[in-house]
């Protein structure tokens, strides 16, 4: 698992961030906390992409993991960093492994659109209920981590880039399994897939069950991040479109690129924001619209074309 250059990259990469968060300023940790948080959510949806398959509605499992967060927090008062973050995977790969036996039988724009449907199911009945805090949300306590209360947000970003990159190094691994392989193998062509012994089927319910772990989790460690939740912005079809955004910003080319995606989106919103806030949404369209024309293969495939140059040097 930790022989390929992906993993040890990730392993070194980590540690380095994690020493020289100990030095940055409180709004950079932030940017990496939200940008990290995101990357999980990425994670999944690019394993899906590899697969063929897009989904606008992803948002239904961030959702998920951040609202077991706060009702966790409210109704039982659990604080711990780690119950709240498996809590939010488990509840959001559940309600995944069950959805799954829908989605595993559509493919393209009805896969896509299905997704966002039931999705906005969940927005509405979040935004009618009261017990869920209806528009307002709820506002969620400080973590703890294993009953000590921390007095700055540096022990989360530790265990937020640490969450990370064991994610990112589990996946590349997945991906290099026998089932992990079949992604592309799918997207070609799922009559061959059939005729070589594998159930497409179960393969789609695989990944998409591991997407929404990845969702559920990444929509806990943003609520830790942000101490809010609420429908507008972690359920909404708002979110679900960020998350393709990043997604086709990143690039599918390696499990790297989520993570160096998810932090390019959340400097040039912060900054595209600051700089016109009357018209940010414009200047994220554009950019959207340029990685479509002139970069499709994402951040990534740039990475990879100036390290093929350096290598030809």
């Amino acid at each position: 698992m930790f022989n390929d250059k992906t993993s040890k990259f990730l392993l070194v990469a980590g540690l380095l961030l994690i020493l020289g968060g100990a030095f940055a300023p409180n709004w950079i940790v932030n940017q990496f906390m939200f940008g990290f948080s995101r990357a999980l959510a990425i994670l999944g949806l690019m394993v899906l992409w590899r697969t063929g398959l897009v989904s606008f509605g992803h948002a239904f499992y961030f959702g998920l993991g951040a609202y077991a967060v706060a009702i966790l927090d409210i109704k039982l008062g659990v604080t711990d960093v780690f119950l709240r973050l498996i809590a939010g995977a488990l509840v959001a790969g559940t309600a995944g492994f069950l959805v799954g036996f829908i989605m595993r039988n559509y493919r393209n724009i009805f896969f896509a659109m299905l997704n966002t449907a039931i999705s906005m199911v969940l927005f509405g009945i979040v935004v009618k209920t009261e017990a869920l805090g209806s528009t307002d949300g709820f506002a969620i306590s400080m973590s703890t981590i294993l009953g000590v209360s921390p007095e700055t947000k540096y022990p989360l970003f530790v265990i937020i880039t640490l969450v990370g990159m064991v994610a990112a190094i589990l996946v590349n691994y997945y991906l290099k399994t026998t089932f992990g392989k079949l992604t592309t193998a799918i997207r070609d062509n799922e009559i061959r897939v059939e005729y070589l012994g594998f159930s497409v089927a179960h393969a789609i319910h695989l990944k998409y069950s591991i997407s929404a772990i990845l969702a559920g989790g990444a929509g806990a460690l943003m609520a830790m991040s942000l101490g809010q939740v609420d429908p507008e912005s972690m359920i909404n079809w708002t979110v679900s479109g960020e998350l393709v955004f990043i997604t086709i910003l990143s690039g599918p080319g390696n499990v790297i690129a989520p993570f160096i995606g998810s932090l390019v989106f959340e400097v040039l919103r912060t900054y595209a924001f600051e700089l016109a806030p009357q018209a940010w949404q414009l200047i994220m369209g554009a950019t959207f619209l340029t990685i479509i024309f002139f970069i499709p293969g994402g951040i990534w495939s740039v990475l990879e074309k100036i390290g093929g140059k350096k290598n030809d040097k």
